[in-house]
Parts: structure tokens; C-alpha cells; sequence
């Protein structure tokens, strides 16, 4: 007995350390409490977990902090921040689904050729940047400005250069989830440039293959496909006279007298290299040069006769969407308190495609987006600027969330869950997100001018409250703002209409503001 006991305590000794340890990992944030932009960048700025833990303050269920780091290299990374199904349980129902992603480039840098396996859509936060894609098998290049949103469909292969003069971009993009596995990354990059960091999808393929697909001998393949890149971001300068047409079509019109037969047979033993047998064999002038275009072309397949030259020169401005500018459009909505500019499929076609919409809301400080609920979409919204707090509601007419969110900070919104914004008082607050359907969003003001209480004011809804019907209807009427409402003054009480508002109610001005349609958020544009 005492042997059995001696051989047993070491073990649970040992299971007690591994509960430990497990333990202290899930108590530990898996992910440090950071921002989408490094500091330093405007209102952008880290905020670490025990700052919060400092002032007592809990994340809310509908805030999103946990970042992941889905690319780190020299010239930038990217960050994204997984969505939550609702329920969370629900893991399996991914309908409406999309992931938050920061991408970060210093200047100069190019985010190198690839395709996704899900939709994304662009806006520019900070900076200029140039995306070529391939749209209906042609080339497109697009130049990006701030407050720019473009989209990208899944399987459309792109690239990113940040065009900013000594300035670093800042986009923030979202991930059409509702397609992936689930499990995993967020999801998935299939690189056409690099080897070994990040590995082309090309070099999988046996070298004969690619010889024969490319009617190139193996050392012109390894000079391209064995070219080491450091990370998905790398820096890029642009080669002079880089950007006319002629250079696009240079691929293969010196080898075009070249027979295939006589190419594939110069081709010698294509055997892969160390980097630093490269270094030894091919000094840094005789590599080629890191160029977006050799990539497009040779990759892409478009680098080609003259006919496909001169079919490239209309793509620019030709049948490809362009890209869609938010600070450039009329705000759907403004009064003295803020402003609100919403986007869908009718005011940029792309978004039907992934079935989102864009929108972009400014408070002024202490104002109030009114409480009301989303009836077709999920919302998911990035705080560029300013603090404020984010209150939710569940269906039980129980507080969900009540957190105070600044920049850097993701939350989300439930479809049909009650719900408002409220700018702190010491600032504006600025921000920017994403719904999950490209229709008309038409939000239900709960309270307001425009509100449905406002609309089926009577005596059938105030039995529903079990109030009298004049009680009800002073409650209801005296808000006179609609959407964005003003805050309280310092002393928590705000006048009532005043003495002048009598007047006007009893006297000659009656009615004035019964007599105008119910307010509504348009669109940017209308059917």
C-alpha cells in the first residue's frame, strides 16, 4: 500500500502543475489589450488590460478586444479582430458573419500579390495606397485617398502599395466570415509571390510543370520563384518608367521568338537554394528586382502580346467599380448634435456582392445617437476618434452592456437588440463600421421625433405602458430632436420647452414641428 502511494503522489503532483499551469494561461489575456494603430497615430492609441483593471472597469460582451496578429513583417502587419455569432453558442450558424481587420504599411511598402478565401472591403483610414486587382480577368488599379472604400471579392487576387509620401497607411477592412470553416485563422491567404516567407502557391508545383505552364527554362523560374521576400509587407521602389503601358507587356516580347521545344531544352537541373547560397551566387545587383508589375504579369498572366497591352490601357477608368469616398458624400442625416453618412448596395453596387454596407456616424461631445434597433442587419462598428459609451439592451428589457469605448475599439450590435451611442463630454466621437446586408438598413428610433412611439402615438399604446394617455403623450412629445439627441446640462436637468415654446404650442406657431413628415435617416442615395 505504501509503495502504490509512493508511486502515485509524483503523478498527481505532476497532474496538479499541469491544472496549474492551464489555469494561469487562461487567467493571463491571451492577447494584450492593444489598439489597431500603434501610438503616435492621431487619436489612435494602445490601451493596455491593466489600465482598465486600474480603473474597475469591465469589457462589455459586445466589445470586441481581443486582436490576433495575422501578419507580421518589416514593412507592416495585419491585425484582426474575430466577430461573434449570436448566440454565441451558435458557432455553427455563420450567416452575416465578418471578421475587423487592421492593416498597417510603413511608407513605401508593398502588401505583395495574393488572393482570400473571403470578401473584403477597404476603407482608408489614414494615408494613400494604389490596389491593382484583377476584375473580370483584366487588371484594375485603383489610387486610394482617405475616407475611400473599395471592395475585393473572394478568390480576386490584389496587391497594395502604399503611396503615401513618408506617411504610414491605415486600413481598416472587413472579412466575410459567413463562408470559412470556422476554425483556424480568420482567414485564408494564397500568396502568388515569395519563397519560404510568405510560400507562392506557384512553387508547390514541380518545377517541370512550371517550366512547361511558363514556356520559361528552370533558371529563369528560380530567378522569380526563389527570390526571398521578408514577410507578406516588404519595402518596393518603383523602377523608372515603371508605370507606362509598354513596360506591362516587356514579359514576353524578347522571348517570343523563342520555341518552346528550344527553351525547355536549355533547361538545366532546377535544384532549391539556401538564401545564403544566393547571397554567395548572385550579387545584389544581378537579383531581380522585387516588382509588383513582373509579378502581375507573369503570375497573373497578364504581361502579353500587344492586343493585351492595348486591351489594359481603358481598365484604369474603364467598366471596374471605383472606389466609393465617405467624408466626400452628403451626411444622410445632420442636425446640431452630429451627423450620419450610411452606404449600401444603391450607393455602391460592389457591396451586394458580399452583402454588407458601410457607414460612418460623428457626435458631438455629450450628444446622443438615439435608442433604436436594427431590423435586417448586425452592426459592427471601429471608434476612430473620441470616447464615449455603448449601451445594449437584451429582449428581456434588461441592460446587456453599458462599457465606455475610445479610439481603437471594436463593438457589435446584434440584429434586432436595442441599443445607443452616447459621446463623451469632453469631445466629438467618430465612428466607423460595417452591417451585415447591403439592403436599406431603415433604422426604428425608439425614442425621438421620429420615433415609432412618436409615430403610433394614441390611446391603444399608452394602455400598453399603463399610463394615462396625456401623460403619455407629454412624455413622448418632449423631445423635439430627432436622431441625435442633445445630452443633459451639468446639472442633470434639462428645460422644458420654456416659456417661448408655451406660447408657440397655444398661440399662432402650434404644431409647427407636428405638422412636418417624421425624420428618418436617408441613404447617401436614393432607389
Amino acid at each position: 500500500m505504501g509503495r502504490v502511494a509512493v508511486m502515485v503522489a509524483p503523478l498527481l503532483f505532476t497532474l496538479l502543475l499541469l491544472v496549474a499551469s492551464r489555469c494561469a494561461a487562461a487567467a493571463a489575456p491571451r492577447h494584450g489589450r492593444e489598439s489597431g494603430w500603434e501610438e503616435g497615430e492621431g487619436d489612435w492609441r494602445p490601451e493596455e488590460e491593466k489600465e482598465r483593471e486600474g480603473k474597475g472597469k469591465e469589457r462589455g460582451m459586445f466589445v470586441l478586444d481581443r486582436l490576433e496578429k495575422v501578419v507580421e513583417s518589416e514593412g507592416g502587419q495585419v491585425r484582426v479582430v474575430r466577430g461573434q455569432p449570436w448566440p454565441p453558442a451558435a458557432v455553427a450558424c455563420r450567416e452575416g458573419l465578418m471578421h475587423i481587420g487592421f492593416i498597417t504599411m510603413e511608407p513605401k511598402t508593398l502588401f505583395v500579390p495574393q488572393y482570400l478565401d473571403s470578401s473584403i472591403t477597404l476603407f482608408v483610414r489614414r494615408g494613400e495606397v494604389k490596389v491593382g486587382y484583377v476584375y473580370k480577368d483584366e487588371l484594375v488599379e485603383r489610387k486610394l485617398k482617405m475616407g475611400d472604400v473599395l471592395h475585393i471579392d473572394a478568390g480576386s487576387t490584389f496587391y497594395m502599395i502604399n503611396t503615401g509620401k513618408g506617411q504610414r497607411l491605415q486600413i481598416i477592412c472587413n472579412i466575410d466570415a459567413s463562408d470559412s470553416l470556422g476554425f483556424g485563422p480568420p482567414y485564408l491567404s494564397f500568396f502568388l509571390g515569395g519563397a519560404g516567407n510568405p510560400a507562392s502557391v506557384l512553387a508547390g508545383f514541380e518545377p517541370k510543370t512550371l517550366a512547361v505552364a511558363f514556356n520559361a527554362t528552370y533558371d529563369e523560374l528560380a530567378r522569380v520563384l526563389l527570390a526571398q521576400t521578408r514577410g507578406p509587407i516588404v519595402y518596393y521602389t518603383a523602377e523608372p518608367g515603371s508605370g507606362g503601358n509598354e513596360e506591362r507587356g516587356q514579359g514576353s516580347n524578347g522571348r517570343a521568338a523563342r520555341s518552346r521545344g528550344a527553351r525547355r531544352g536549355e533547361a538545366g537541373a532546377w535544384r532549391p537554394r539556401s538564401r545564403e547560397e544566393e547571397d554567395d551566387e548572385v550579387g545584389d545587383d544581378a537579383r531581380p528586382a522585387w516588382s509588383w508589375r513582373e509579378l502581375v504579369n507573369r503570375f497573373v498572366g497578364l504581361g502579353g502580346s500587344g492586343a493585351a497591352v492595348a486591351n489594359r490601357k481603358g481598365k484604369k477608368t474603364g467598366g471596374a467599380p471605383k472606389p466609393f469616398n465617405l467624408y466626400d458624400s452628403k451626411p444622410g442625416f445632420r442636425n446640431a448634435y452630429g451627423w450620419t453618412i450610411a452606404v449600401d448596395k444603391h450607393g455602391y453596387e460592389p457591396l451586394k456582392h458580399s452583402d454588407i454596407g458601410v457607414y460612418l456616424v460623428n457626435l458631438t461631445a455629450g450628444s446622443m445617437l438615439a435608442p433604436h434597433v436594427n431590423p435586417r442587419a448586425t452592426e459592427y462598428a471601429v471608434v476612430l476618434g473620441g470616447e464615449g459609451t455603448i449601451q445594449v439592451v437584451f429582449p428581456n428589457g434588461s441592460l446587456a452592456m453599458s462599457a465606455a469605448v475610445r479610439a481603437g475599439d471594436v463593438f457589435w450590435i446584434p440584429r434586432y437588440f436595442p441599443f445607443c451611442q452616447v459621446a463623451a463630454r469632453d469631445g466629438p466621437f467618430e465612428f466607423f463600421g460595417f452591417t451585415t446586408s447591403a439592403r436599406r438598413n431603415r433604422p426604428q428610433f425608439l425614442v425621438g421625433a421620429s420615433s415609432v412611439l412618436r409615430t403610433m402615438l394614441g390611446p391603444e399604446v399608452a394602455a400598453g405602458f399603463g399610463a394615462r394617455e396625456k401623460d403619455f403623450r407629454e412624455l413622448v412629445r418632449a423631445q423635439e430632436e430627432a436622431v441625435i439627441l442633445p445630452s443633459f446640462p451639468e446639472t442633470g436637468k434639462r428645460e422644458k420647452r420654456g416659456e417661448k415654446g408655451k406660447g408657440e404650442e397655444h398661440g399662432k406657431g402650434k404644431g409647427r414641428r407636428e405638422r412636418e413628415q417624421p425624420l428618418v435617416i436617408e441613404q447617401v442615395t436614393k432607389e
